[in-house]
């Protein structure tokens, strides 16, 4: 997904409801994990990362917890992973990931939030050479931290690349960040890495990243930014990647 499209999410989740539209997404991955893994995060590397980024985003402890919790529930519905490919105007490609306990629901409602707004489901798996599956970190650049050396660290870890960015913040300041790209396979070595070196990263996701970003004129970037935004109303949606740069 484009960063410009993405430093743009990331300020209007900020300013909207945080907590009525992310937390619930947040807490389902949360519970998703526990159930797979264990309750406990220092033995389960995937729950430690969701409550890591649930962190990020200032989820309260206590929701944290109670989605912890609810994987222990007798009576908790299997959730269950689906990816949506689709293609939307102006060349667009996504790929849309869902969390859901009922698929016949969650594909009803994600295929009549595309036909309103112009865009189709596709036959899964019909963009996977669009786009490449990547482990992505974001940590905060400190003054005194070497970039050359870090790389050099990493590397043996799976490691691709460093990219210098800035976050946005509320208070319009720019935070100075570092975005660590690996590929999928590596994100367990490189977490691990980053826990032995005492970095805790601020996000730790696999991202769908297009291979060919395309660039869309103002006009067109709102029109697509309004499709995503109805799939992100939907509560079985978690995340919407695109071909946008």
């Amino acid at each position: 997904m484009g960063r410009a499209f993405e430093y743009r999410k990331a300020a209007k989740m900020k300013r909207w409801g945080t907590m009525s539209r992310v937390f619930p997404k947040l807490g389902k991955i949360i519970t998703m994990a526990a159930k797979e893994g264990g309750m406990d995060p220092d033995m389960n590397p995937k729950l430690r990362t969701a409550i890591l980024n649930a962190k990020a985003q200032n989820m309260p402890k206590d929701n944290i917890d109670a989605a912890i919790k609810r994987a222990a529930a007798k009576d908790l519905a299997d959730i269950k992973e689906l990816t949506y490919d689709v293609k939307a105007s102006h060349g667009v490609q996504m790929i849309v990931e869902c969390a859901t306990d009922n698929n016949t629901r969650t594909v009803a409602n994600v295929k009549a939030i595309l036909v309103r707004n112009g865009a189709e489901m596709l036959t899964s798996g019909s963009l996977n050479f669009m786009f490449t599956r990547k482990a992505i970190f974001v940590i905060d650049k400190t003054e005194d931290m070497d970039i050359e050396e870090l790389e050099l660290d990493l590397i043996d870890f799976g490691l691709e690349e460093i990219e210098e960015d800035v976050e946005p913040q509320e208070n319009d300041d720019d935070k100075p960040i570092l975005r660590i790209y690996g590929d999928f396979t590596s994100f367990g070595e490189l977490s691990k890495a980053f826990e032995e070196r005492g970095i805790e990263p601020t996000k730790s996701t696999l991202e769908y990243v297009a291979n060919t970003p395309i660039e869309l004129n103002d006009e067109q970037l709102e029109e697509i930014e309004t499709l995503i935004d109805k799939l992100e109303e939907d509560e079985d949606v978690q995340t919407v990647f695109t071909n946008i740069n």
